[in-house]
């Protein structure tokens, strides 16, 4: 299992929603996480409210700071914050580049949600090739 952390400003909109898809579409070959660079205090209704229309639910979900999850070890990192992390997490970073829908109409916070989708699922996609391939230890 890879243990993935997605990290975005807030850690109320974009973070949370790859955090929900991981863990709806990929739990069979990801822990996934998410944290804030500046957490904000909830996540967005209008976050809930995009990620209920896909059936998951971000009910449990809270917003953590980066610093929070220091300890915690991540075979990879995707930040979609727009800013370099400035905490070493000792994982490969990728940059995924998702508008911040923080403040915007609904319908751009269901237009990232539909991007956050699709990117999810091209990861899960990659993941499971790199499960599927054979070891050139055997």
């Amino acid at each position: 299992m890879h243990r993935v952390l997605f990290v975005c400003i807030g850690n109320s909109c974009r973070s949370q929603m790859a955090e929900g898809f991981a863990r709806a579409y990929g739990s069979d070959v990801m822990i996934a996480a998410s944290a804030g660079v500046a957490p904000a205090l909830v996540v967005a209704a209008d976050t809930r409210r995009a990620m209920k229309e896909k059936n998951i639910s971000l009910e449990d979900h809270f917003p953590k700071a980066l610093q929070q999850l220091a300890n915690a070890h991540f075979d990879l990192i995707i930040n979609m914050s727009g800013v370099e992390l400035q905490q070493d997490i000792g994982a490969p970073v990728r940059t995924w580049k998702v508008r911040d829908p923080i403040g915007t109409r609904y319908d751009v916070h269901c237009n990232v949600r539909d991007e956050i989708e699709r990117l999810v699922m091209d990861l899960i996609l990659e993941l499971r090739r790199d499960v599927s391939r054979p070891s050139l230890a055997t």
